[in-house]
């Protein structure tokens, strides 16, 4: 059974399942999922606890296996961890795995860790037997338009709120702004707050002058903010990029990757293609499949072939090679790349305005 996060202290209210497999990539909310299933066991009257490690080809399955079998000395029920941080554990462990959960234990709860796990992963036996045996718990990030309402609610547990209005969006903007991407620095810079004021509601200028800016970008949520013609939330997150010293290679390869997928989905629909299946040619899946959907329309040839041209002089660029109308720094050169890009995807957004082109004519 597959749940949520979020909707696991409903679920463990109503009783505890013999296994809980807890994976996804956000490390507070794995962690936070882990001890409250911990937390649950101790109070169910798990009171000793054993943690099994899976590092490499040479782990030691059969030692797992006796451990849940065995009586414990010291107590009557025993809560096992189970970490794969690597998310493969091997043919070897795949059948240990299976094996494990077809001798469960009323005396023996599981706790599996894993990180995020991909589309082939959670096809496999060992995942399989898993989630049949228990409660699978599937942990995901926050995504940027969620977090105004994740920090509120985080805030509201410690008897904080910001102003009604659009004060308080603006504060909670703000703060999403700097902790974007750190889960992990924004529960502190909450947990900062409760220290800071004392309950009640808290102004703008508060948390301006407490909140760090703590916000982790990722070059591929870069490509979705262009895509969407958000214009300052690009540029804000090409410079957090930049100070975090990504490679500019990578920022090019995937604005450079979105240009050409672009291309060859404008140019199967132009000749006679349905849009649906001219993305699924190009390998263009979930999210992205609606941005493209909105971008494709909003280019023409004549801008598309220009924007090829931009993405080979940036490709130079960010190799040190310079071109007389292009700026010298590779990082300036992406900013323009991504501006060319976003100018006719930013027209049907009034307050995104592009700034003009730093290139000489």
């Amino acid at each position: 059974m597959q749940v949520r996060a979020d909707q696991l202290p409903g679920l463990l209210q109503k009783g505890l399942k013999p296994l809980y497999l807890v994976h996804g990539d956000e490390p507070l909310l794995a962690q936070e999922a882990g001890d409250l299933i911990r937390a649950a066991a101790r109070a169910a009257g798990f009171e000793e606890r054993k943690v099994f490690t899976v590092s490499g080809a040479h782990f030691d399955w059969s030692g797992l296996i006796g451990a849940s079998q065995e009586m414990s000395l010291f107590a009557q029920r025993q809560l096992i961890e189970i970490r794969i941080p690597s998310g493969k554990p091997g043919k070897e462990g795949s059948e240990a795995l299976q094996r494990y959960v077809e001798h469960l234990s009323d005396d023996v709860l599981t706790l599996v860790h894993c990180p995020r796990l991909d589309g082939q992963q959670m096809k496999s036996a060992w995942f399989g037997a898993l989630d049949r045996a228990g409660v699978n718990v599937r942990v995901e990030a926050v995504p940027r338009q969620a977090l105004p309402a994740w920090i509120a609610q985080r805030l509201a547990r410690q008897q904080q709120r910001v102003k009604e209005g659009e004060e308080g969006q603006r504060t909670l903007a703000f703060f999403a702004d700097c902790v974007e991407g750190n889960l992990l620095a924004a529960h502190q810079e909450i947990q900062k707050l409760g220290l800071l004021y004392p309950q009640g509601e808290l102004g703008f200028e508060q948390v301006e002058a407490a909140v760090l800016n703590v916000a982790r970008y990722d070059v591929f949520k870069l490509g979705e903010a262009v895509l969407a013609g958000r214009v300052a939330r690009a540029l804000r997150m090409l410079e957090g990029l930049r100070a975090e010293g990504e490679a500019p290679v990578l920022v090019h390869w995937t604005l450079a990757e979105d240009i050409r997928a672009l291309k060859r989905v404008h140019d199967a629909v132009a000749g006679g293609q349905p849009l649906p299946l001219a993305l699924r040619e190009a390998r263009v899946w979930g999210l992205r499949e609606k941005l493209f959907e909105r971008a494709v329309p909003l280019l023409t040839p004549l801008t598309l072939d220009a924007l090829l041209r931009a993405a080979s002089i940036c490709d130079g660029l960010v190799k040190g090679l310079r071109h007389p109308d292009w700026p010298a720094d590779a990082w300036d050169g992406l900013r323009a790349l991504m501006l060319m890009l976003m100018q006719p995807l930013a027209r049907n957004a009034p307050s995104a305005a592009v700034p003009r082109l730093a290139l000489r004519g």
